[in-house]
């Protein structure tokens, strides 16, 4: 097994997880009366999870090194509870297969323009003609399986 297939498989787990996560919250926003309120139940049974695995782990974080993080480097958890809330609305609104797929088309649209400035702490990739053409199938595949 080649040292990127670790990350390759973690990688399609947590996507697996984020297909499955859409449909359970929207489920739960049903019962909760809102995705806000999915999104924070997910997020609370979530924490519990990860300082459950923390104190398994004994991870104890440097805390000089997050003082010194920038203010950036804090909204992480904002992101994915507006993503989280996103989905939980928008899954029953117009099916799993659309949300993900809008939802990877603008993940890669930033992730690429991310990759070419080096924002955010990531090294510089230039935008190449592969990564354009890659851009555009995601786009065109969005669209196709939003319309048919």
């Amino acid at each position: 097994m080649s040292s990127a297939s670790i990350p390759i498989l973690v990688v399609l787990f947590g996507g697996a997880m984020i297909a499955v996560q859409g449909p359970i919250n929207a489920t739960l926003g049903r019962a909760a009366g809102s995705p806000v309120n999915a999104a924070l139940a997910s997020f609370v049974v979530g924490t519990l999870a990860l300082a459950a695995i923390a104190t398994i782990q004994r991870a104890v974080p440097d805390s000089a090194l997050l003082r010194a993080l920038p203010w950036w480097a804090w909204m992480g958890g904002f992101c994915g509870a507006v993503f989280v809330t996103a989905a939980a609305y928008a899954a029953p609104k117009i099916g799993i297969a659309s949300m993900l797929t809008l939802a990877v088309a603008s993940q890669l649209l930033i992730a690429v323009a991310l990759d070419h400035s080096g924002a955010l702490g990531v090294p510089a990739r230039a935008v190449t003609g592969g990564r354009a053409a890659g851009i555009v199938l995601v786009i065109v595949g969005a669209l196709l399986v939003r319309r048919f």
